[in-house]
C-alpha cells in the first residue's frame, strides 16, 4: 500500500503539503493540489483513518445502541441511521441491547472506548448510571424513540397519543366496548406512555381500563402470547386486544389461533408500530405507524449538530393510524373521527434542547 511519503515524492511536494490537501486546507495552491490529487489517484493511496483520528481527535464514527435488532421497527430505524450518517461522512457501529439494561451498558461502554464521535441510544430503562455519567461528561448523545426523563439530552421520537385516540375512536365506532392492552415495560418511556394514552382515550368515551384488561408485557412476542392467553381465560374476555408493540401483537395472534379462534370474528387485534408483516397476516393488522425513516434521519442530524458545535434540536413527529381488517370491517380513513370528541391531534413539535 502506498504511503503519504510516496504521494509526496510522486507529486514533488512535502508530506505536510499532502496532509493539507487531504484535509481541505485552503493555503495550498491549485497547481500543487492538482499534483497531489493526481498522485493519490495514480498510487491508489488511502489515508490511515486510525492515524488521522489520533491527529484530529475525531473518528467520524457514530455509535447506535438499539433496543432489539429482531424488532422490525428498530431494524428499519438502524437502516435509516446508517444511510443518513453515511451521506454525512460518518460510519456507524451498532449494538443490540436485546431489551437488557446490562447488555445496553456493555455496548455503550465499548463504543465509548472505541472513541466514537457521538452516541445514539434507545434506552432499555431509565436508570443507567453509565449513560447518566456520559451525558453529564458532555458526550455528544441523542436519545431516539425512548428517552431518560430529566437528562439534558436531545430526544427524537414519535408522539402516538393522537393516533391512539384515533384507534379508540375507530374501535368505539365499530361497537367495541371491552378493550384490553398488552403494555410494554413500565421502566421505558414508550411502555408507560402508550398505556397512559390508551387509558386517557378510553376515558373520553366513558370506558374504563380494568386491571384485568391490563397485561404486562416486555416488548417480546412470548409475553404477548402469555398475556393474551390470560385475557382469553377471563370469565368475560375483552373484545379487543391492543398490543403496545408489533412483536407482542404477533404473539397475541399466535395465542388466539392456538385456541381455534379467529381475528376479528372472535376477538379484534390492533398494534402499536406498523411493520410490513402486518399487511401479509390473515387478516391484515390495524396498527399505529411511526415515521421510522424520518426519525432515524432526524436523530443523525441532531447528533452531528452536537458533534460539530451547533445547537441540536429535539424532534417530535406524529404517528398515524393505519386501518386494516383485524378489528372488523375496514372503514375508510375519514369514516371515523380524526380526533377524540374533545381534543385534536398534536402537531409536529420541535424544541431546542
Amino acid at each position: 500500500m502506498a504511503s503519504i511519503k510516496d504521494v509526496a515524492a510522486a507529486a514533488g511536494v512535502s508530506v505536510a503539503t499532502v496532509s493539507r490537501v487531504l484535509n481541505g486546507h485552503p493555503s495550498v495552491s491549485a497547481e500543487a493540489r492538482a499534483r497531489v490529487m493526481g498522485a493519490v489517484a495514480e498510487l491508489g493511496y488511502r489515508p490511515n483513518a486510525v492515524a488521522r483520528s489520533l491527529r484530529t481527535d475525531q473518528t467520524h464514527t457514530l455509535g447506535l445502541v438499539i433496543s432489539d435488532v429482531m424488532n422490525p421497527y428498530f431494524t428499519e430505524l438502524a437502516r435509516s441511521v446508517e444511510e443518513e450518517a453515511r451521506a454525512l461522512g460518518y460510519s456507524v457501529i451498532i449494538g443490540n441491547a436485546d431489551e437488557r439494561p446490562e447488555l445496553q451498558d456493555h455496548h455503550v461502554r465499548n463504543l465509548l472506548d472505541r472513541r466514537i464521535d457521538g452516541l445514539l441510544v434507545s434506552p432499555t430503562d431509565g436508570g443507567s448510571p453509565l449513560m447518566l455519567d456520559a451525558a453529564r461528561a458532555g458526550t455528544p448523545m441523542v436519545f431516539v424513540d425512548r428517552w431518560i426523563p430529566g437528562v439534558d439530552v436531545p430526544v427524537v421520537r414519535a408522539d402516538g397519543r393522537a393516533a391512539v385516540r384515533d384507534l379508540v375512536a375507530h374501535l368505539h365506532g365499530l361497537g367495541h366496548r371491552r378493550l384490553a392492552i398488552i403494555a410494554g415495560p413500565a421502566a421505558t418511556t414508550t411502555g408507560s406512555e402508550r398505556v397512559e394514552a390508551f387509558r386517557a382515550a378510553l376515558a373520553e368515551y366513558g370506558l374504563a381500563l380494568p386491571d384485568a384488561y391490563t397485561g404486562q408485557g416486555d416488548f417480546q412476542a412470548e409475553s404477548g402470547r402469555r398475556v393474551t392467553e390470560g385475557f382469553l381465560d377471563l370469565p368475560e374476555p375483552p373484545e379487543v386486544v391492543f398490543a403496545a408493540d408489533n412483536l407482542m401483537a404477533l404473539g397475541a395472534l399466535d395465542a388466539v389461533r392456538a385456541r381455534g379462534l379467529r381475528v376479528p370474528d372472535d376477538i379484534a387485534l390492533a398494534a402499536f408500530d406498523d411493520i410490513p408483516w402486518f399487511v401479509h397476516t390473515d387478516p391484515p393488522v390495524t396498527a399505529i405507524a411511526q415515521p421510522t425513516g424520518e426519525l432515524g434521519r432526524a436523530a443523525v442530524h441532531a447528533l452531528v449538530d452536537r458533534i460539530e458545535g451547533r445547537a441540536p434540536q429535539s424532534v417530535t413527529l406524529p404517528a398515524r393510524l393505519v386501518v386494516r381488517r383485524s378489528c372488523g370491517a375496514a372503514a375508510p380513513r375519514d369514516a371515523f373521527p380524526a380526533q377524540s370528541p374533545s381534543q385534536s391531534p398534536s402537531p409536529v413539535q420541535r424544541s431546542t434542547s
